[in-house]
Formats: structure tokens, sequence, C-alpha cells
């Protein structure tokens, strides 16, 4: 394993065409996208930008200059106009005479509000001031790779200087506040003909007259630094040399499917946590590397590496050459407590009086050679970007062990802003979690009118759901929609055939390496089928058996075996049939599967009850708006048996109910919803007709 110099330049992507008839603030947004869509430039969130617009006072109507700066939480590859604060830069100034000294800056951020121009919501960021001093109308601030690896160099004053010269200057570690903007104008006082500074353990802050200057010196300045590297790291071995060597694609990814759940499971005391698997190149690299558990004891040094990290990530003790899992999952325990214990001691030494109390003390990366990378959050994105830094983290760390030695940040000043109070604000103003935030669903016949109006709610409520069906088209094409509404993280869909065995177990494993696990299994795929008994081949009886009555079993096993492996309980539904309690004419081979699906999900109800696994039935009646199954020889056979044709069908089930209504995907939906909810978390080996009413069903 050795750096390879190769052809890793940015380019420059500015399209004078499409921004010069742009405004100020337009193309301050085209700008920070086009910062914010390389991850080599800033990860999702990272990094913020500004410009010093005239404006015209909505008060006075004269002309000022307001400060347009990218709002707290933003993320400069997507953000709009709305996402940037606006602040008067003249009360910014004014600031400067109630700043009463850096052991309370924090007091500034309170002023921010009184300095919004237009009435602006959205709230101003920490770094607000490091851009209003900077005496330039464009700033940038980003954390390329390629600068925080000169940054965590260990002199990182003296490369810099190598590097840029006196193009870029280099300012010690402050954490990021009001004395830092001060820092900063005070460089650039000092330093009229620097274009820039690197900020030790954090990024880069580069500056000019126009957003177009502005955005080609970020480019360029970031490029001076990776032809820089790569000239110095060609042919050199990463992290020390490889000691070991990647376990194959499949069997990492077996490997990620058997330890996510049982990490997943000690992880998810206070809340479900949800995991994301990354065994990237770049990953392998380093999991692989003599020098990995040392640098990864650093810990990572940018600060907005850290906040989503952790404080370092825990290294699971495997052998690639020896891949004994099962000794892997013995041993993990006692790893996860060790990380606990001393995430608690690391506490206990760096706290301070106003310190908030401990957070989560679990790792948020885990490291296992051969295999990869593993992270654990409160949802998918989360988790997915928390990898995405750590893997900034590792090209960091790649860099400047290379050229020099890599440095994290200090103990107490990691700690400092892990338990920043400011940060702790903004983590108490979050919205709370959404019902099924952190649970993880598995959906059968997903691609057919209940399963995907069931993928809908969940989806809408928190879920991360896996859409399981036979019909690859309509499955990939309800994935896409749903992916469309609710954001590609939390979708994944597996085509599958539940009658088989080997399939089944791999569509859990594809759950487990995806998510992390599974919390929720509504099984609902099935078939329908009409004939009088003498008409009902042996071919046909089977076929209903074995998808509504084995299907079913095989896919609820499959849950139990990963639940129990969680250890943080579940809840399972079956979408059965009022067919399973009422009998109906020429259907004998469906109506018997349905009661066999009831009477399963009874004793899965006994056996699942001191796992904590809850089991429930729905069974609908009649719902056939967006049915596969009515659409096609099932449709006709029940016409036939009834005496009506397919439009009279819907409507003489409709008049044959109680209640004289249509029953709807979204009705089952709803139904499906409440069985896995907390509402319903002291109900298991349940039923719920959902068939506008029918006394033949009813289940008393």
């Amino acid at each position: 394993m050795t750096i390879k110099a190769e052809n890793t330049l940015l380019s420059n992507r500015w399209d004078a065409a499409r921004a010069d008839g742009m405004s100020e603030s337009d193309r301050l947004v085209y700008r920070s996208n086009l910062l914010g869509s390389d991850k080599r430039v800033t990860n999702y969130g990272g990094g913020n930008t500004s410009a010093k617009i005239t404006e015209t006072d909505p008060l006075t109507g004269q002309s000022c200059e307001v400060l347009w700066v990218k709002g707290s939480g933003g993320d400069l590859g997507s953000i709009e106009r709305a996402g940037f604060s606006t602040l008067y830069m003249d009360k910014l100034e004014a600031l400067k005479g109630l700043y009463r000294g850096a052991e309370h800056e924090d007091e500034m951020v309170s002023y921010l509000p009184h300095c919004t121009f237009n009435l602006n919501p959205r709230a101003a960021s920490i770094d607000t001031p490091l851009h209003a001093y900077v005496p330039r109308r464009h700033v940038d601030h980003v954390h390329p790779d390629a600068i925080i690896a000169i940054a965590a160099s260990a002199g990182s004053e003296a490369i810099t200087q190598e590097i840029f010269g006196g193009e870029i200057g280099w300012l010690p570690w402050k954490r990021p506040g009001y004395e830092l903007g001060l820092w900063l104008e005070d460089f650039c006082l000092r330093n009229p003909e620097a274009k820039g500074v690197i900020l030790e353990s954090h990024g880069l802050f580069t500056w000019a007259d126009t957003a177009l200057d502005c955005y080609a010196l970020t480019i360029e300045t970031i490029n001076r630094a990776i032809t820089w590297f790569d000239a110095r790291t060609a042919g050199k071995p990463a992290f020390g040399g490889a000691i070991h060597t990647a376990l194959a694609p499949e069997a990492r990814a077996a490997v990620a499917s058997e330890l996510m759940p049982a990490i997943r499971g000690m992880v998810s005391g206070a809340q479900h946590m949800v995991g994301h698997f990354d065994d990237q190149p770049a990953v392998l690299d380093f999991v692989n590397a003599a020098d990995m558990p040392a640098l990864a004891a650093l810990g990572t040094s940018c600060p907005d590496h850290f906040l989503r990290t952790k404080i370092c990530p825990l290294v699971v003790d495997f052998d690639p050459a020896a891949p004994d899992v099962a000794a892997l999952l013995d041993g993990l325990d006692a790893s996860v407590a060790t990380y606990r214990e001393n995430y608690a001691a690391y506490y206990e030494r760096c706290k301070r009086d106003t310190s908030p109390a401990m957070r989560d003390p679990n790792a948020v990366v885990y490291l296992v050679p051969g295999v990869g990378m593993i992270t654990f959050a409160k949802d998918k994105a989360t988790a997915r970007i928390s990898g995405e830094f750590y893997v900034n983290a590792i090209n960091v760390m790649r860099g400047a062990s290379a050229v020099s030695e890599y440095r994290g940040l200090p103990e107490q000043e990691a700690f400092d802003i892990e338990y920043w109070l400011l940060e702790e604000a903004k983590l108490q103003r979050m919205p709370k979690p959404k019902p099924l935030a952190g649970r993880v669903a598995l959906v059968t016949g997903a691609a057919g009118g209940i399963g995907s109006a069931t993928a809908e709610r969940f989806l809408r409520e928190g879920a991360c759901v896996v859409l399981a069906d036979i019909a690859q088209d309509a499955l990939e094409e309800t994935r896409a929609a749903l992916a469309a509404r609710h954001s590609a993280d939390v979708v994944r869909a597996v085509t599958l055939d539940v009658t088989d065995e080997a399939a089944v177990d791999a569509a859990f494993a594809t759950a487990a390496r995806e998510f992390g696990g599974v919390d929720l299994l509504v099984s609902n795929a099935g078939i329908a089928s009409s004939a009088p008994i003498e008409d009902t081949s042996l071919e046909l009886w089977n076929r209903n058996m074995s998808i509504l009555s084995t299907g079913y079993f095989l896919v609820s096993r499959a849950a139990f075996k990963l639940m129990k492996v969680q250890s943080i309980g579940g809840a399972v539904v079956f979408v059965a049939s009022k067919n399973g309690l009422a009998a109906s004419p020429n259907a004998s081979a469906y109506c018997t599967a349905k009661a066999s699906e009831i009477h399963l999900a009874r004793c899965l109800a006994l056996e699942g009850a001191p796992e904590g696994i809850r089991v429930n039935v729905v069974n609908p009646d009649a719902v056939l708006r967006g049915s596969r199954i009515w659409s096609g020889e099932w449709l006709d056979q029940r016409a036939s048996t009834y005496k009506t044709d397919k439009d009279g069908l819907e409507e003489m089930y409709r008049q044959r109910s109680l209640l004289k209504r249509s029953v709807l995907p979204e009705d089952i939906a709803e139904a499906t919803y409440f069985l896995v909810s907390e509402a319903s978390a002291k109900s298991t080996g349940n039923i719920i007709n959902v068939d506008a009413g029918n006394v033949q069903s009813f289940t008393r």
C-alpha cells in the first residue's frame, strides 16, 4: 500500500455566462453550491461563505452595507438564499464595544440577533464574526482534506510558508468564536497582501473583492496543497504500510451483516441507532495499516470532523487472516463496554462546572481490519455523514503522517468543543424525533398498493424502509418514488421471492448491512386465487400455501433471528385477510393459507413476548385500488363468483360491508402503523379487521 501521485486537482467550474446575470446575493449562493458540491473542499454542513453587499435599508431607504453569511446549520452544497443570515455591518462593528474579553466571548452570540437586517429569521452562526471582520467583500471558509493535512501536521506553520510563501498566512489553534474573528481582522491588517490564512487544526480562509476571484482563489489554494502533497508522498507507504489484507467484497459484506446488528443492540439503549457501512479503498487502506490503531487513538483534528465522529473510533479486534466472526461477536460486548468506560473517564477528566451532562458514551465510528468502517447515529443520514467525515479525517492523517507527524486536537480542546454550551443549545433546539425515528422496517409485497402505502406511512414517521418484492420493475419504480419524497438515504429495495429461503436470509442481511438491523417486519407478500374445490389443482393449492404460509414463516424466522441478535425488541405485522376468519366460496386454497398466517402469528406472539417482539395481524377485505392482485385473474374470478362485472365489484363489496365504505391501501397502512407504534406497545397476538365491517369475520 503506497501513496500514489494522481491527477486529483479540483476543477474551476465557474460558469461566467450563468453567473454574470446574477445579483450579488445569487452569486454568493452559486459560489457556495460549487464549493459544497465536492467533499474534497468541504463536507456536508461544513464551512461557510459570505459577501458584504450594499442593500437598501427598509427603515431609512438609505444604502447600507449588509453581511450575507451562511446561517447556523446550513449546508453549502444545497444552500439557497433563505439559508443565509443577513446582518448590518455597522452594528457588527459596534459589537466590538461590548466585547469583554476571551473569557466572555460566548455571550457575543446573544447580540447577533440585534444586528439582523430586514427581519431575516435565519439564525446567525458562531462563525459570523470570522467573516464580518475580514476587510474584504467576499470570504470563503472551507475544510479541504489537503489543507487540514497541513493544519494538523507538526510544524504546520513552516509547511504553510514552504507551500504558499506570504500569500497564505497561518494562525495557531483557536476555537471558532468572537475572539478568532478579531484575530483574523488583526492578521489582515498586519498582512494586507495576504490572500488567506490556514487555521491550525481547523481549515482555510480565503478572501477577495469579487465572488469569482474568491472562488477561484479557494480552488487554486487547495490545488497548490494537493500538488505539494502529491510530489512528496508518491511511492511512500501510507500509514506505516499494510499489515492486513482486505477480505473479498462478498466476505466483507457478510461480516458487516453479522457485526452491525450486534453493535446496534449494544448502542441503542437511549434511542434506536441506524448504521452505515463503508469499505471504499481509502477506508480499507487505513483499517489494514500498521499505524491505524495509533493514529485512530489520536482522534480527528478539524472541529467539523470531531463533532460528528467523537473523540476517537472503536477499533474492533478482528484478524482477517483468520476470520472468526463468532469469536469477534463473543468479545464485542467487552470492547463496547471498555469504550464506554474510557469515554466516561474522558468526560470526568475534562468536564467543567458549567458542562452539560455526559451524552451517549458509545462510539460513532467502528474500524474493522480487513472489512471496513461502520458508523452508527440517530438516523441514516447522520450515520452516513459521520462516515464521510471520518474518511476526510483518514485523508488528513494520510497526508500529515506522510510529510510530518499527525496531530489531533488536544483532549481538553476536543472536550470543550464537544460540550460547548452553544453546541448544547443548538442540540436542545433540534425538533423532537418522529415516532419511528431510528427504526428500520422491512416490508414484503412492497411494490403493491398496501405495501407501498405502508412504506410511505412508515417513512413519514421517520423510519428507514427496506422494500422487498418479486416484481423487479414495479419495485424499482416504487423505490424511486419513495426516495424522491423522503430521500435516498432512508429507502432500499431488494428483489425477493419469499418462498426462497436463501433469498429471504439475503434480504435481511442486506437490511443489516444497509441500516444495522430490522425492528419492524410487515409480511405482506401475496397472491390470490379463486376456483371451486374440484377445479383446485394441487399446484394451485401448493402455490397458495408456499407464498402465503411458508413465505410468511420464512420471513418471520429471519426477522426473529435478527431481532434476537439486536435484543432491543421489535414488531411484526402480518397482512392477512378477512378470508382467514370468514370462509368464502370458490377460494378454499386462499382462505386456508390466510388462516394459516393468522395462527402462525398467534404462535409467534407467544415466542416473541419474552424478547419484546410483538406480533399482530391486520385483516383487510376488498382492497381493490392500487392492488396488483386485483388487476389480474383474481378480479375476473371474483367478479364471476359474485355474478357482476369488474366495474361493479368494488361497489358490491362496499354495499356488502356494514359501514358501506370502500377500504383503501392507506387504511391498511394506518392500522399497520398503529400496530408497530408505541400507541400499541402493550398489544400482541391481536387482530385488527379493516374491512368496513363484516359480521362473519368478527373475532369474538
